[in-house]
């Protein structure tokens, strides 16, 4: 059942995506940097959508992340009905890539639609300040296809969608209507700080690791 309910997202962003004819083969799959200005902002492409796709529901920071949350939730035995034990663990993993999977499939999909660009993009060079500006404002704003900066509604579809939606699947102590305010909140609160490792990881990698 976990396994179906994991192919289900892909399906629906490969559909979405597909409407809107952005699915073709592109060269560069990153962008790593904010662009100066609306006019030198590159539209998100198909490709570049489905990378981004894979990378935010299976790369390696999400799913570092999935066994932080899948321990600490086996830690305090939450929910009740998987149990403190190993085959509880893989529950709530499993349970928090569905969501995962889900809440991207929906923002990548719809905002293929209108041209949404669910990336994150850093504001390197500018201060401090502006840099922590940055973290907060692309946590609930994106680029448009004419690179301005608008509400990121697919965001706001997708990571409500998810926390609703999986109420269905969860277990019985945590699919309340409260429970999925919380994990939307919880959501915000994650893409903020998955924006701040994208912002500030990489400065901090080159002074730890740089080599005279």
């Amino acid at each position: 059942m976990i396994r179906k309910l994991c192919y289900a997202p892909a399906i629906l962003f490969l559909a979405c995506a597909a409407a809107a004819g952005q699915i073709a083969p592109v060269e560069n799959l990153r962008t790593t940097s904010a662009p100066s200005s609306a006019t030198s902002y590159q539209p998100i492409t198909g490709r570049q959508r489905f990378d981004w796709f894979v990378r935010s529901t299976v790369g390696g920071e999400s799913l570092a992340a999935g066994l932080f949350s899948a321990g600490l939730g086996t830690a305090i035995n939450r929910p009740t009905e998987y149990g403190p034990h190993w085959d509880g663990f893989g529950k709530r993993y499993a349970m928090r890539l569905t969501g995962i999977s889900t809440g991207n499939a929906i923002e990548a999909g719809l905002g293929s639609l209108w041209g949404e660009d669910p990336r994150y993009f850093p504001a390197t060079g500018q201060p401090i300040k502006g840099r922590l500006k940055n973290v907060v404002l692309m946590t609930f704003a994106a680029r448009q296809a004419d690179g301005s900066l608008d509400p990121a509604y697919a965001r706001y579809i997708g990571t409500v969608g998810n926390n609703f939606l999986s109420n269905s699947w969860r277990a019985d102590s945590e699919s309340g209507v409260g429970d999925a305010c919380l994990r939307i909140a919880l959501g915000f609160a994650g893409k903020m700080g998955g924006n701040a490792f994208a912002e500030f990881w990489p400065t901090a990698r080159k002074h730890l690791f740089h080599r005279k």
